[in-house]
């Protein structure tokens, strides 16, 4: 993949989230280019139909969506065929729900049986079926890296060998289609982008407790000290325990930080490799992160914790009867699912909107930006995204393929929150909470970043680094340099 500048790399995420923002208001240097709104859908081009959303979502044949082999499949002429897809989203979690609805008005309009796995130890499940020769027809892929390595082994279908890419690149915006390619072919489709740069806590809690939201981080500092001071447990809940994929949490909180003490060209220079991993500005953003991870009391259950916690567990002590025994929680737009109570409710209800669970999110807790630490390199902001990408080529996987190219592949999640899209055609009233809070960030950001370990070589962004930060925790913070020089070693020649 050739080296585009940091900001290039979000830009379009910033269109996509303005489009959602309730106004036109708001700071930041980013500001999304006009004819970002989404065109009407019902004239010409796309003619897909939304009655009530969610489960109301339909769709019906007319002048075309603009993709061939989906409106093939939606004039019946792959009926009776089938389709596996993959994805790393846990069975009977909330974002496997959420896919599943959004995959049953394909299925009711074309008559395809798509089979849809989520996916328990998911990147080794899928390497494994691969190498065995079993692939899924599609298969979700987080990280940029993973996908260049399939496609380099010749594993991959090439998704412009049959797709409308004029359509696709205008949908997706440049960034997003970029980020798909490999060697100037593109092989994955990007599909759901996260803003990471919040942080969660209990609102009446904190309420109740005189907690002040803090907006720099000195003050974030100063509050967990309070609460420690208060007797209140522990500020911070954190764990990175994930099956196969331990660490990645870690690797969140350092790039985010990294974006807060160093200039924008130094976060991309370190995935780039253009300096080594182990460069003085990424081991200054260890030592902020060690201030909230390693200092007695700050994170709940203390490093044992950390490490041997699944992330969906991480916020439980937050929703306890007798008030919260951890306060905060840095974590992506997708958490509420897995809060407390939420975890089984979802399970035995899939269908059932966020409002009414038992920890609602908004209501029971919300987030707050992460703070700025370094006033000079302003507010910025930490994403990444989730890409499909095809192993087998038939006329109906290309028309799944297609389907999750139009905003009705994602209405159903959309609706539901938690959810946001990297298609600039997306009617912004489909977007709920938490997308008008995540809207004024990204608007408000002076820098946007996508996630460094996913734009890293797998060896290291899903392997070294991950392992690493796992020993970073298991030593308590101590090592620093002999743990990031061992990752600096990994990377491929």
């Amino acid at each position: 993949m050739k080296n585009r500048t940091l900001l290039a790399l979000l830009l379009v995420l910033a269109m996509v989230v303005a489009a959602c923002s309730p106004s036109d208001e708001g700071g930041g240097t980013t500001e999304a280019p006009d004819g970002t709104e989404a065109p009407d859908t019902t004239e010409g081009g796309d003619t897909s139909t939304t009655e009530g959303g969610g489960d109301g979502t339909t769709m019906a044949p007319g002048d075309g969506t603009g993709f061939a082999a989906l409106d093939a499949a939606m004039a019946g002429e792959y009926e009776g065929t089938s389709v596996e897809i993959w994805a790393q989203w846990l069975p009977e979690s909330v974002e496997a729900a959420n896919f599943e609805a959004t995959l049953q008005p394909f299925r009711d309009a074309t008559g395809i049986d798509v089979n849809f796995q989520p996916t328990p130890d998911y990147e080794t499940a899928l390497q494994v079926a691969v190498d065995g020769g079993n692939a899924p027809d599609i298969a979700q892929i987080a990280q940029p890296g993973k996908m260049h390595q399939y496609a380099e082994a010749g594993q991959l279908v090439a998704l412009d060998g049959f797709i409308n890419t004029d359509k696709l690149q205008a949908d997706l915006g440049d960034a997003f289609y970029s980020l798909g390619q490999y060697n100037d072919t593109l092989y994955g489709l990007f599909y759901k982008t996260d803003v990471k740069s919040i942080v969660w806590y209990p609102v009446q809690a904190f309420a109740d407790a005189g907690y002040t939201v803090p907006t720099n981080w000195d003050e974030l500092i100063a509050l967990s000290d309070q609460i420690v001071a208060d007797g209140n447990g522990s500020p911070w809940c954190i764990s990175i325990e994930s099956q196969e994929a331990d660490g990645w949490v870690a690797t969140d909180w350092m790039e985010d930080i990294l974006l807060r003490t160093a200039p924008p060209e130094i976060y991309e220079q370190w995935y780039n490799h253009e300096i080594p991993f182990n460069h003085p500005e990424v081991l200054e953003a260890a030592d902020y992160m060690s201030q909230i991870w390693f200092t007695d009391g700050y994170a709940y259950g203390g490093n044992t914790y950390i490490n041997a916690t699944w992330i969906g567990e991480t916020q439980d002590p937050m929703f306890l009867e007798d008030g919260p025994q951890c306060w905060m929680q840095k974590q992506a737009a997708w958490i509420p699912g897995f809060w407390g109570a939420n975890r089984d409710f979802v399970a035995d209800n899939p269908e059932a909107p966020s409002s009414e669970w038992p920890n609602v999110p908004g209501e029971d807790a919300d987030f707050f930006y992460f703070p700025t630490i370094e006033e000079e390199f302003g507010t910025p902001a930490l994403g990444s995204g989730d890409m499909f990408v095809m192993f087998n080529d038939r006329p109906e996987v290309q028309a799944l393929i297609e389907f999750l190219a139009t905003p009705e592949g994602a209405q159903a999640w959309i609706e539901a929150g938690g959810f946001l899209s990297p298609l600039n055609t997306v009617p912004s009233d489909w977007y709920t909470y938490p997308n008008v809070g995540l809207a004024e960030i990204v608007n408000n950001a002076t820098t946007l970043g996508f996630d460094a370990s996913d734009l890293m070589p797998a060896e290291v962004g899903a392997g070294s680094f991950w392992s690493g930060m796992v020993d970073w925790v298991a030593a308590n913070g101590e090592d620093t340099e002999a743990i990031f020089q061992q990752i600096e070693d990994s990377w491929p020649g």
